[in-house]
């Protein structure tokens, strides 16, 4: 190694060729590219199946909030630590570690399904033992009476079991240690190759990294969009019994399979660390440790900080720990910074609430299944993000923006997708029809929440429980919570092609009519609506594509205006910072927010509250979007002044320049396209690559 240094220092030239194609930073770069795509695989699976593991273990958004944020739990833990002692042990090796404990969470997030029973479809159709038909939907009182003495008297041994442990805590604890194993990629794996690249080279090398694991999400949605095509119990129940479509608010698709893929990902990534080196050769424009003038403009040096570490350099713990806090109080003391991390906290609550739910948003809003919605994701939305990265680094290199440039580019492309995302108020579709949920049994009148009743004249001769959801569509467009609540008195057929028959409640829209009948499953989404999904995906597509043109100057930004030694550091605790405030706390309370809208809520099989069958999709609508925009409009507060600190910032060196003397100042203009990226970096935040969330 001394020796590949030396010759570095007799011959600039070759070795700035032999440290650009090093086969180690080959190798590196491949591995993290594959770590990547891994981790935003994993990461966008999770969120395509947000609502499969709703339906599955009977619960509400807001804990489906409270597992996605545990990946950032998992982060906490340990972040600021492996950020700053990771950057001076083995950092491939680390990188390794934690691609393993990735894979391990991964695979505990699929153990509930083998360790629990199968999946109980919650239905009031109950068939006959004896021939195709099925037993009246109308019950009696006597067959009621019978039915209800029966469930009071006969423990269920299932409800035992699944009230000693909830399911989704398996979840929990794997995507915690997902979030745990993840630490180490981002800061150790930029930092790294930060350090062995040349200058120039640093940006599309990262570049290329960020870009490549853009294609993870689209593989995640993807994979998602096939699981969800596939019954959950697949392979155990027979298939003609299954009841449901993929469209029914109580389908479960195959959550478990995607977890056991993307764990066996996840740990082919961690192989090649393995077997790569601590350090490489360092680049002859690296040689000189002292700071560049744009890192010196925004840090001060502290009195702790003398010793500079190199990677290079024997490991000493107790300097590292004794210069932790000093190291610490120095990055946080810089206004810079703090006004960077306070805008990406508050945009990144407005971007990862959004993505959580957009798949569960177009199910709701538009009719359609989570196959769908999921393959939509993949194929349109994150495309579209990656495109915009990769314009945005096209146009910030050829037109070679000045400070102004800069600052007007990235805050122009954001105010511009956020006018863009206002037309998603106007395009919106009414609530079905379901009677005495939202619109009376004669179908003519909406409902207030006051007005509300299943229980009609209709069907008051049977005695029908409120809460069952066992939707049926009638000849009417009516949906009806059941059949015994849509007054139909026999059925026929078998399995998904049952027919009920006699249907009182239908004959109130229709009373020439003679035999009403009903079919399972939900009424389908008006026309109206169909047309105006195609014209809601183009503005998703063009809204993305514009917020995400500032994306990818990020991080190469962020570490040129920070001291090399506290590059990693300061990328750990960025990631800290927004995971804590933003990752965590954002899909909690916009879950919760959504569950507010929810007009029918299913029931579990040993009682308590399940998950929402139907929302108010208005009242849905007004709340997703209007948080999200909100919390926009708020960062944009930020952003000016931001504006204003680095306009004084940048009037105060030059006077300083003037003052030093010509020399010193000409010297500052020269540096001057690197240090004003800065700006631009605090202001581009509406699409982080690295964030396990994409759009």
């Amino acid at each position: 190694m001394k020796k590949m240094d030396n010759t570095a220092y007799n011959n600039p030239t070759s070795s700035a060729k032999r440290n650009s194609c090093h086969p180690n930073l080959k190798m590196f770069l491949a591995a993290l590219s594959f770590a990547y795509f891994a981790k935003a695989l994993s990461g966008s699976y999770l969120k395509s199946t947000i609502t499969q593991l709703e339906r599955r273990f009977d619960i509400p958004s807001y804990l489906i909030g409270i597992i996605d944020g545990s990946f950032e739990i998992g982060n906490l833990l340990v972040i600021a630590f492996v950020s700053y002692f990771g950057a001076k042990l083995h950092r491939p090796k680390i990188i390794a570690i934690g691609c393993v404990l990735m894979s391990f969470g991964t695979f505990l997030m699929a153990m509930p399904h083998f360790i629990f029973g199968r999946y109980k479809i919650e239905t009031s159709v109950r068939s006959s033992v004896n021939s195709t038909n099925s037993l009246s939907p109308c019950p009696s009182p006597s067959e009621s009476i019978r039915a209800s003495d029966r469930s009071s008297i006969l423990p269920s041994r299932g409800c035992e079991r699944e009230s000693s442990v909830s399911m989704w805590i398996y979840v929990f604890l794997g995507n915690v240690l997902r979030g745990i194993g993840e630490t180490p990629v981002q800061p150790l794996g930029i930092s790294y190759i930060d350090d062995y690249t040349q200058p120039e080279n640093t940006a599309l090398y990262i570049g290329c990294v960020q870009t490549v694991s853009i294609i993870g999400p689209v593989f995640g949605y993807l994979l998602g969009s096939l699981c969800a095509k596939i019954y959950v119990d697949i392979g155990y129940v027979d298939m003609e019994t299954v009841m449901i479509t993929p469209r029914d608010a109580r389908w479960v698709g195959a959550w478990w399979l995607g977890y056991l893929i993307t764990g066996t990902i996840t740990l082919m990534s961690a192989v090649p660390f393995w077997f790569l080196p601590k350090s490489l050769p360092i680049p002859v424009d690296k040689h000189d440790t002292s700071c560049t003038p744009e890192q010196t403009r925004f840090i001060k040096d502290s009195p702790a900080m003398e010793h500079k570490f190199r990677p290079e350099e024997p490991v000493n713990l107790h300097q590292m720990a004794k210069e932790f806090v000093p190291t610490l109080k120095n990055l946080l003391g810089n206004p810079v910074y703090m006004i960077y991390l306070c805008v990406t906290i508050i945009q990144f609550n407005s971007l990862i609430g959004m993505v959580t739910y957009k798949p569960k948003y177009i199910e709701q809003h538009y009719g359609q299944s989570a196959s769908k919605a999921n393959f939509l994701m993949g194929m349109i939305n994150i495309p579209a993000v990656a495109l915009g990265m990769f314009s945005g680094g096209v146009v910030m290199k050829k037109y070679k923006l000045g400070i102004m440039g800069a600052a007007k580019f990235a805050f122009g492309t954001s105010l511009l997708g956020f006018f863009l995302s206002l037309f998603f108020f106007a395009m919106g579709c009414e609530n079905s029809k379901v009677a005495g949920i939202t619109v009376s049994y004669t179908g003519v009148e909406s409902l207030s929440d006051q007005e509300r009743s299943l229980f009609s004249d209709c069907n008051l001769s049977c005695l029908c429980s409120r809460r069952e959801w066992d939707p049926v569509c009638g000849e009417n467009g009516i949906t009806y919570v059941s059949p015994c609540l849509a007054g139909c008195t026999s059925s026929s057929g078998s399995g998904r092609n049952m027919v009920f028959d006699n249907c009182r409640c239908v004959a109130l829209v229709n009373p020439q009519t003679g035999n009403l009948t009903a079919t399972l499953g939900q009424c389908p989404i008006r026309d109206s609506c169909e047309k105006i999904f195609p014209y809601f995906l183009a503005l998703s597509v063009l809204s993305s594509f514009i917020i995400s043109l500032g994306g990818t100057p990020g991080f190469v930004l962020l570490v040129r205006c920070i001291k090399p030694e506290m590059k990693s550091l300061a990328l750990g605790i960025h990631t800290l910072a927004t995971r804590t405030l933003a990752g965590i706390p954002a899909p909690i309370y916009f879950g919760a927010i959504i569950d507010t809208t929810c007009l029918k809520w299913g029931y579990k099989t040993c009682g308590g509250r399940g998950a929402c069958r139907i929302y108010n999709t208005t009242a849905y609508r007004i709340m997703y979007l209007g948080l999200t925009l909100g919390l926009r409009t708020v960062s944009f507060f930020f952003c000016i002044l931001c504006f204003a600190l680095l306009k004084r910032h940048i009037k105060m060196e030059e006077k300083n320049a003037l003052t030093n003397g010509s020399a010193e100042s000409e010297s500052l203009r020269k540096d001057e396209n690197s240090s004003i990226h800065c700006e631009q970096f605090i202001l581009a935040l509406d699409c982080n690559p690295d964030r396990e969330t994409h759009l």
